[in-house]
């Protein structure tokens, strides 16, 4: 059995994948994640064993205190919870890492490490402490919502700044380990939904506006990774020398809203121009998923992103986009084990997985 650990949020629901914000048929989320550092201490990759127990011990109480009910205006059930990583299982910081609560290098990096993440009760506001920096606050919102992403984190690191000092320079704003986020320390992002520029090779587009604009595209769990389900997230790269607004609006008013018309514009085009390889392509990723034994998880992401693409453009419209969000969610490798409450091996990963989706779609 893997451990009971405290994970944030409805294990069962609808997830990450959930795109029920503002433009939520393209724009399934919205991070802005805020770097800080604590004064008088050395940055986390130079400090000692003991220093960075230190500053882990220095950050629990005044961050679960920040994550209670209520936190940063927003009313909550539930207590916060803190996971210590050099204590976590392996499959238990992977279940983290698909919700989006750590990084990829928390993720795999030594167990003796002393660091954690705390979160709030439903998940949309953690901090990660002794990652690259000693403290990375988060705050993820559904859809484009990045203003009161910001608005949350900000809130935070306010409430922060009151109980711990931060390493702060009149000259270059926030001190960070990395200069590439020296000054707001503010990194924005979305995760967008793109299966019709994916299906129409036009993805270049988007490779196109981002580079353009000095933002990095990634995959779905983030730099270094590739997209599955069609999945993929956009953020800036540097923030020196420029305050939260020009950041924010890069997005806001810049890549999103052209990506966006971008995607819209694709699916109306397959349905209208290609409206028969559109059916054969939803339907026949309707079959491989109603009547598949063996599934891994890559594939699986992908045929449910085709069906999403189905019920975008009215080819699937008994089917519930809830229902397939969810899906999405619990195809991931430690949300699916998690859910059965099991450890798997991977073909056994690969047989219920296929079951569930089975199951699920058979009700729909």
């Amino acid at each position: 059995m893997m451990k009971n650990i405290p994970i944030p949020g409805d294990l069962a629901g609808e997830g990450s994948f959930c795109g029920t914000g503002p433009d939520g048929d393209v724009v399934v989320s919205s991070r802005v994640r805020l770097a800080r550092n604590l004064a008088g201490h050395l940055f986390t990759h130079q400090a000692s064993h003991a220093e960075r127990r230190g500053i882990l011990d220095a950050c629990r109480s005044p961050v679960l205190e920040l994550l209670g009910p209520g936190c940063a205006g927003v009313r909550l059930f539930g207590d916060p919870v803190w996971i210590r990583m050099d204590s976590a299982a392996a499959e238990d910081k992977q279940l983290l890492l698909e919700r989006h609560l750590i990084s990829r290098g928390m993720a795999r990096r030594d167990r003796e490490f002393p660091r954690a993440v705390a979160a709030a009760a439903d998940g949309s506001r953690s901090v990660m402490v002794n990652e690259e920096d000693h403290l990375r606050l988060q705050a993820v919102f559904k859809g484009l919502a990045l203003e009161e992403a910001f608005a949350a984190a900000d809130a935070l690191d306010d409430s922060l700044s009151q109980k711990l000092e931060l390493a702060f320079s009149r000259r270059f704003g926030f001190l960070t380990a990395c200069p590439t986020n020296v000054g707001t320390g503010l990194r924005a992002g979305v995760m967008l939904h793109l299966p019709a520029l994916a299906a129409t090779c036009e993805i270049e587009k988007v490779k196109a506006v981002a580079r353009d604009t000095g933002l990095a595209l990634r995959g779905l769990y983030g730099e270094g990774t590739e997209p599955m389900g069609d999945l993929y997230q956009i953020s800036n790269q540097t923030t020196l020398g420029r305050c939260e607004r020009e950041i924010l609006a890069d997005f806001s008013q810049g890549i999103v809203p052209q990506v966006v018309r971008y995607e819209r514009e694709a699916r109306a085009a397959l349905a209208k121009h290609r409206s028969l390889w559109l059916k054969d392509h939803v339907r026949r990723a309707w079959g491989a998923l109603t009547h598949a034994h063996l599934m891994p998880t890559k594939e699986a992401l992908s045929l449910l992103s085709q069906l999403r693409l189905g019920v975008q453009t009215g080819m699937l419209p008994d089917v519930s986009d809830a229902r397939l969000a969810r899906l999405m969610f619990l195809a991931q490798p430690a949300h699916l084990q998690k859910f059965l409450g099991k450890r798997l091996a991977a073909a056994e990963r690969r047989q219920e997985r296929a079951g569930l989706i089975r199951d699920a779609l058979a009700k729909a």
